[in-house]
């Protein structure tokens, strides 16, 4: 257990909250604020009129989406380095565990350029909106895969901030629940789809413990450095 950060870790720690707070916005934005409202997977033609309709906003939240993968990895980094002193092992688990998820992630953004090239070339191809939406659904799924990974980085995080004393308790169970929902909501898409959309609200609980902890990141305070004695 730590007393508190050293200046230099201080500094990487709110480097890694204004990431945080990137991924949040970028992740959110793409798929809630951008894609989202374009995407009906039981309506292959809709679906295709509206990301045709609107081919800003659909390559927008691909940017944002590639912004997000970036800003994931240079935390992962970041986090690694703030929390190894408290635990090398567990803090090098959960930095393995966050990049395989954004390398997922980042693949996944392959289903979406394959379903925007076989839009945009629907006069040569046969059917080409029900293939479309077949690797729209392959990005979601790759996307959740994805999250089982995270899940496991959430439960790891919670651990490492729960016993390193430099944040409140309360941080480090907000993360492990959060990973909770990941895995659980990742398990219901492959094991159980028909409940995925019940469950959909729980995600709320992770926007609020990842979105806490981003803030507390943000906030932490930089101590002055030491003078050495002469």
């Amino acid at each position: 257990m730590l007393g508190a950060l050293t200046p230099r870790l201080a500094w990487k720690a709110r480097l890694a909250g204004l990431l945080y707070l990137i991924i949040i916005i970028a992740g959110l934005g793409a798929e809630l604020g951008l894609r989202g409202p374009l995407i009906d997977l039981g309506d292959a033609d809709g679906t295709a009129g509206a990301i045709l309709s609107a081919p800003g906003k659909f390559r927008l939240a691909l940017a944002a989406d590639i912004v997000m993968a970036l800003s994931d990895a240079a935390l992962a980094i970041l986090l690694y380095l703030v929390f190894r002193p408290v635990s090398p092992g567990l803090a090098l688990s959960a930095m393995v565990f966050r990049l395989i998820q954004t390398v997922l992630i980042a693949a996944s953004l392959m289903a979406l350029l394959t379903a925007w090239l076989l839009l945009t070339r629907a006069a040569y191809l046969a059917d080409a909106p029900a293939l479309a939406l077949v690797f729209l659904d392959l990005h979601a799924h790759g996307y959740d895969l994805g999250l089982v990974f995270f899940g496991v980085n959430s439960l790891i995080m919670g651990l490492l901030v729960w016993h390193s004393g430099l944040f409140a308790k309360v941080f480090g169970a907000g993360l492990a629940l959060a990973g909770l929902v990941y895995l659980t909501g990742s398990g219901l898409r492959f094991l159980a789809p028909e409940w995925s959309a019940a469950f959909a609200p729980a995600y709320g609980l992770t926007i609020l413990a990842e979105a806490a902890f981003c803030l507390r990141l943000l906030l932490q305070r930089v101590p002055p450095p030491r003078l050495s004695a002469t």
